[in-house]
């Protein structure tokens, strides 16, 4: 069984977990089908908006679709969750990336 199809049963078995659409999505980023990513980055951050891994993965992925304006807005997002939540790791990582967007 391919990985994509894996993920997807595993979301099936696990739907209140965000962490098997976490590697679904992070395949399709790593196949390069970066719209296909994105669309599983916006449903994890639409049904688990306090997973913060996916903020830095799917700003990245938004910066290689071209859509740097909504990247930016991912990123500072991500910025309120690790914070709220307390994941200075996280936090650190996702003011760089937004650091990278913003022209100085």
């Amino acid at each position: 069984m391919d990985r994509i199809a894996s993920f997807k049963t595993f979301i099936t078995q696990r739907p209140q977990d965000p962490f098997p659409r976490y590697g679904l999505a992070m395949e399709h980023k790593t196949r390069g089908e970066l719209s296909e990513a994105w669309a599983v980055f916006a449903e994890l951050i639409q049904s688990f908006p306090d997973y913060v891994p996916t903020y830095l993965m799917a700003g990245g992925t938004l910066v290689a679709l071209g859509n740097k304006a909504q990247a930016i807005d991912v990123l500072k997002k991500g910025i309120e969750v690790a914070t709220r939540r307390g994941d200075q790791h996280a936090r650190g990582e996702l003011e760089q990336a937004l650091a990278e967007q913003i022209p100085a």
